[in-house]
């Protein structure tokens, strides 16, 4: 408490409540703590504050402000432990020490607060200050991830209009798709084709002369191959090709009736106003002057 200056508590004043409750901790020579932790501490730390914050709203010179943190810690440190009556028996003889200190009006004021915060909520003030607690604190550290930044308002569009651009969108991604599978059916009959006429070829012996029917057979067989292969080629291109003409007709529809984007309300600048009224006002004159 020998820190605890007219000067101290001032700046203590002086700053913004996280800062002066961290300022008067260094003036009553306290050792950092943990606000979480060590909530006793914590507490305490804000009672002394608020005792700062209470003597000069009311008008305490400097030096009594620095008298009332130090009454407020010794009625804490005297009252610990003891009965309700005899907190208020404490208070009464304390006020009666500093009677000297403070004027009239300002005991007054000292013991009101006492009364309205300390002796109302005494049981409390017991209850935290004056035994020890059980904590059972758990700590954990989440990392909060912030959404995307949003594009500018200036390339939106329309929700109808951005629905209808998906839509043909896929379309046009399912007709690659198809040709793609298209291309993808050729090369493996290709091969099926080629692993067939491997197959026929290797039935025949090396060094064996075919005969002319035998010769025959062969090169019938190879051709019936090839024509099954290509008949089933061409049955899948007249499927595909139906299907791509049913896609493009979608997009076409779609892009047929594709939605009105919405236009803001044209409004007439204030310079169009004026030249409005001044052509109506023209017309008018000459309309009496023709009258005349």
């Amino acid at each position: 408490m020998a820190l605890l200056t007219p000067q101290g508590v001032k700046k203590v004043f002086q700053f913004q409540k996280p800062e002066g409750r961290e300022h008067l901790r260094r003036l009553l020579n306290w050792e950092e703590f943990d606000e979480l932790r060590d909530s006793r501490r914590s507490i305490l730390l804000d009672t002394l504050y608020e005792s700062i914050i209470f003597a000069v709203g009311k008008g305490f010179p400097w030096v009594e402000v620095a008298k009332v943190v130090k009454f407020t810690e010794e009625l804490l440190k005297e009252t610990k432990g003891c009965s309700i009556t005899e907190a208020v028996t404490i208070l009464g003889n304390k006020l009666r020490d500093y009677q000297g200190q403070f004027n009239t009006t300002h005991l007054l004021a000292l013991c009101d607060y006492f009364y309205n915060t300390f002796i109302c909520h005494y049981k409390l003030y017991q209850y935290v200050l004056g035994q020890e607690q059980d904590v059972n604190l758990t700590v954990m550290h989440l990392e909060v991830c912030a959404p995307p930044q949003p594009r500018p308002l200036a390339e939106g569009k329309d929700r109808e209009i951005w629905k209808q651009e998906q839509q043909v969108a896929e379309l046009s991604a399912a007709e690659v798709q198809k040709r793609t599978n298209m291309l993808l059916l050729k090369e493996e009959l290709r091969l099926e084709q080629e692993h067939l006429r491997q197959e026929t070829l290797s039935a025949v012996p090396a060094e064996q002369a075919l005969k002319r029917e035998e010769l025959e057979n062969l090169i019938n067989e190879a051709i019936h191959v090839q024509i099954e292969c290509l008949k089933e080629l061409l049955q899948y291109e007249i499927q595909i090709t139906f299907d791509i003409l049913d896609l493009r007709l979608q997009k076409k529809t779609l892009t047929l009736n594709a939605p009105v984007p919405s236009l803001l309300p044209i409004t007439s600048q204030p310079g169009q106003n004026e030249a409005l009224k001044s052509s109506k006002a023209n017309k008018g004159k000459k309309e009496k002057a023709k009258k005349k």
